[in-house]
């Protein structure tokens, strides 16, 4: 039977350059001036999952972002994969927002945007890294959610479910039914790249873009969105300093073990 997904993705500074993130001392921001954006990396097997299961069912598949508008990129990187259409949710009412009030918009777009059997997501960002987006999604839709996915069988008549999470030493096996929100792991799969003939595509699919206003006819107050209803704020940000002295301790192994235990106990250390 055929499925209606929506995936959740987001732009992130690039990975390979966070040792150029500074924080903003005045907002306790990040700072992503110079650092180029990417898709969030564990959002991209969000996303070629939901593509391998409109292959084996039918069905569409749409991907939604919140961001500034060069977020858009993400959406055509994930049209290229093979999405079927983007949204994009934009509007300065949403800066600010901390991970309960990202959701809260999240939600609203996703009921603007139509009806659907399943949503999908990365299990956490990599650069706030909280895992809570995807539990506050689903409370805010009012849905079932499974998180740490690394395995989904959808059932034949398509009302359920059947997910392997991870957990500490194995995994867990779940049956959930949709609709439901599933926070994936990248071992779930490994994602396709966009070919020529997909970017091309690409170009010819439809990316709509929602601002507050359609938030709030879906039903979310222009006091749950942004900075104004994020609960949780940075009350600073400090460097810490730190004077190390550092001794050098050479020899033979075995005197340099004894000059070690030697100099451990003059620090009291053992």
């Amino acid at each position: 039977m055929p499925l209606n997904i929506l995936v959740c993705i987001k732009q992130v500074p690039d990975p390979e350059q966070f040792d150029r993130i500074t924080l903003d001392p005045a907002t306790g921001s990040i700072n992503r001036a110079g650092i180029p954006p990417v898709t969030n990396p564990v959002d991209r097997h969000a996303v070629e999952e939901a593509l391998r299961i409109r292959e084996a069912s039918g069905g569409t598949v749409a991907v939604l972002t919140m961001g500034p508008p060069q977020a858009r990129k993400c959406l055509e990187d994930a049209l290229a994969m093979g999405a079927d259409r983007g949204v994009l949710l934009c509007d300065m009412a949403f800066a600010g927002a901390d991970t309960l009030a990202t959701a809260a918009v999240l939600a609203a777009g996703i009921r603007s945007a139509g009806d659907f059997d399943l949503v999908l997501c990365g299990n956490e960002s990599v650069d706030g890294a909280t895992g809570q987006v995807p539990a506050q999604l689903a409370e805010a839709l009012g849905w079932p959610r499974v998180t740490y996915a690394r395995k989904i069988e959808i059932a034949k008549e398509a009302a359920t479910a059947l997910v392997e999470r991870e957990i500490e030493e194995g995994f867990l096996r779940v049956e959930v039914r949709l609709p439901a929100v599933i926070a994936v792991v990248k071992r779930i799969n490994r994602y396709r790249l966009p070919t020529i003939f997909g970017i091309l595509e690409a170009g010819k699919k439809e990316i709509i873009e929602v601002g507050c206003a359609a938030c709030e006819c879906a039903g979310l107050v222009a006091e749950a969105m942004g900075l104004a209803g994020s609960p949780t704020r940075v009350a600073g940000v400090f460097q810490s300093h730190r004077k190390r002295h550092v001794e050098m301790i050479g020899g033979e192994p075995k005197e340099a073990a004894r000059g070690l235990i030697r100099k451990l106990k003059e620090m009291d250390a053992l």
